[in-house]
């Protein structure tokens, strides 16, 4: 008898990924849908792929952040638009007003740290690829600290058989 598992014909871990992903879609879209206005402590650290394909951010955070960027949205944030592929939201950095739009294919990390809910996401770049670490978040506004008990936490690590 062979333990080993057998070879899907239905790829379960990239229709895993894209369901949570709306997730993400989902949460932010209610955001939009109250004026762009979190509720209660709710703040997002969004983490995603800067060179992904559709990703759309000023040529300057792409010198900057050349592989991954975190953004936070929590106080100063504006013109948050979201559809069924990707989002927009205008942030400040450095005081420098700037527009980014990021298809959810290119998200790869999303924490709620006011109630420790994160997701986190394998890029679709390739299958070596995924999440690393990353400089924090350098968009204008307060710094939280996450509570790291492991309550409301999914993480989602697929890999890809060679």
């Amino acid at each position: 008898m062979d333990d080993s598992a057998p070879d899907s014909l239905i790829p379960y871990d990239e229709i895993v990924q894209e369901a949570l992903r709306a997730v993400v879609g989902r949460v932010l879209g209610s955001v939009a849908e109250n004026g762009g206005t979190l509720p209660g402590e709710h703040h997002f650290y969004i983490t995603f792929k800067t060179q992904a394909p559709g990703v759309d951010i000023p040529k300057r955070l792409i010198e900057r952040f050349p592989d991954e960027m975190t953004i936070v949205l929590q106080n100063r944030f504006w013109d948050l638009t979201v559809d069924d592929r990707r989002f927009s939201v205008g942030l400040s950095f450095n005081q420098v007003p700037s527009k980014l739009v990021i298809p959810y294919s290119a998200v790869t990390g999303f924490h709620d740290p006011a109630v420790n809910f994160e997701l986190r996401f394998q890029a679709q770049e390739g299958p070596e690829d995924g999440p690393g670490g990353h400089d924090p978040a350098e968009n204008d506004g307060p710094n939280a600290t996450p509570i790291e008990d492991g309550s409301n936490v999914v993480a989602v690590d697929f890999k890809r058989k060679k």
